[in-house]
């Protein structure tokens, strides 16, 4: 049997496809599935079309298969057929390179597939997908979305602070019903106010007054989030054994699918959080406290820049459940309310023990990140971008590989979406043969040009809702 959702704050039940469709649950909180058990067969799913066909079926049995099947056909036809997601032995480590779609980032894999996964959802009705990014998830939201009849995508992006080519995949896309929006923040402000929409009833109001449902494509959303279990279950299936993960992480989302396909039957014996030194998310994993402070440092690690990360939602309330569903909303509801208000939260020591349990921080700084990507070229002939050097760096300060047991590093995105670091780390001349998902960006127009203010996007997002997206 399939898993059910509910709410992280309150319990409210939804459908698979309901969360697909909704993105947000409508008490603020996330959808979170339950009920989550081992799969059948997941250790031998040793190719990402079964090990996605076996995630699918569990986390959205309550969607027809020929959909789930569309999703996976659609995801195979947007990467390499060959090997979408290799594993490669690196010296000590093991790299799980995930940035072969067409964007160049581990984003692609979910975000070939949720538009299958909205369309049905939304039945004919029309979705404004509103999407927060710190660099990748924009421009993969948008390729996925792009030409998907009745829907339309807005996302919203730090001005300063992505890298050139980032900018240049979310500024370039010219399809209609996709839209880029610089705002004159950073990621925290972009998805504090994506959040605060949602949960606006007047703006919820407006959009129904003119048929428009919103949504999301950030890993809020369960349609992000599911597909990328299957690719942990895939690594352990390719390795044949128990192994370590070590993901760079910025908003917990990719480590949260590492951490569901543990449960689901993947050897994952510890997962490793890499932080860069925006390091909420690792101090968080080794004393339990989420404390973000005031301080926000753009680093070479642009996607990790983020101190709100929306995902350990969902992790607090698995921390905090002991058999009463009821308990674990009342627990995380309490905690997300101490964050708005105190800045800060504090696992009971329950809690804290189960995470300290299966959970490891570590932090790489903007110099140890480049130097990582030097030892890695001169030592293993292997380019990396700036966020899988931070978590190659982290794996080793923490002594990974550990008792024999593999160690996996999440490959996040291709080096060359990373260019300015790239040639900071390797040189003018290294980065001489690039992917489809990066050559030709600086031949194409700039079709997106709105820049906003943080306290302009509501007045945005209305446009978008009565077709004044121009």
């Amino acid at each position: 049997m399939s898993v059910s959702y509910i709410s992280t704050r309150t319990g409210e039940q939804a459908s698979g496809v309901e969360t697909v469709f909704r993105g947000l649950a409508r008490d603020g909180g996330l959808y979170l599935p339950v009920g989550v058990g081992e799969i059948a067969g997941i250790r031998s799913a040793d190719t990402l079309r079964r090990a996605e066909e076996l995630v699918l079926a569990e986390f959205f049995g309550d969607m027809p298969e020929g959909v789930r099947n569309d999703a996976v056909e659609r995801l195979l036809s947007r990467f390499p057929a060959a090997d979408p997601v290799p594993v490669v032995e690196k010296g000590a480590l093991h790299f799980l390179e995930l940035f072969h779609g067409r964007t160049g980032a581990f984003k692609d894999v979910a975000l070939s597939m949720l538009p299958v996964f909205m369309r049905h959802a939304a039945a004919g009705r029309r979705v404004l997908v509103l999407t927060a990014t710190s660099g990748d998830t924009g421009s993969a939201a948008m390729q996925g979305f792009a030409g998907v009849d009745g829907t339309e995508i807005a996302v919203f992006y730090p001005a300063e602070g992505t890298s050139r080519v980032q900018r240049l995949q979310m500024v370039t896309p010219s399809e209609p019903n996709v839209h880029a929006v610089g705002i004159r923040g950073n990621f925290d402000d972009a998805q504090t106010a994506v959040k605060r929409i949602f949960a606006d009833p007047a703006i919820a109001a407006e959009a129904a007054a003119h048929g428009v449902t919103l949504s999301s494509a950030n890993s809020i959303n369960t349609g992000r989030l599911v597909p990328q279990v299957a690719y942990y279950a895939l690594a352990g299936a390719r390795l044949g054994r128990e192994f370590d993960v070590v993901v760079p992480s910025g908003n917990f989302g990719n480590i949260l699918a590492a951490w569901y396909a543990k449960r689901v039957g993947a050897p994952i014996r510890r997962l490793v959080v890499a932080s860069n030194v925006n390091d909420v998310l690792a101090r968080f994993v080794k004393t339990g406290v989420y404390e973000p402070g005031p301080d926000f440092t753009v680093t070479n690690s642009p996607s990790m820049d983020i101190r709100i990360s929306s995902n350990v939602e969902r992790l607090l309330w698995e921390l905090n459940f002991e058999g009463d569903a009821a308990a674990a909303c009342a627990a995380t509801a309490r905690l997300m309310s101490d964050l708005r208000e105190k800045g800060r939260y504090e696992l009971s020591a329950a809690a804290k023990a189960r995470l300290l349990s299966e959970f490891e921080g570590g932090v790489a700084t903007p110099e140890e990140t480049e130097s990582e990507m030097r030892r890695l070229r001169d030592e293993e002939g292997y380019l990396v971008d700036p966020h899988t050097a931070v978590g190659s760096f982290v794996a080793r300060r923490l002594g990974y590989p550990r008792d024999g047991v593999p160690c996996v590093v999440a490959a996040t995105a291709t080096p060359y979406k990373f260019p300015e670091t790239c040639r900071r780390a390797y040189g003018e001349d290294v980065l001489v043969d690039p992917p489809p998902s990066v050559a030709g960006l600086e031949r194409l127009p700039v079709a997106q040009k709105r820049v906003c203010d943080v306290g302009e996007m509501d007045a945005v997002v209305r446009s978008f809702i009565g077709g004044g997206a121009a």
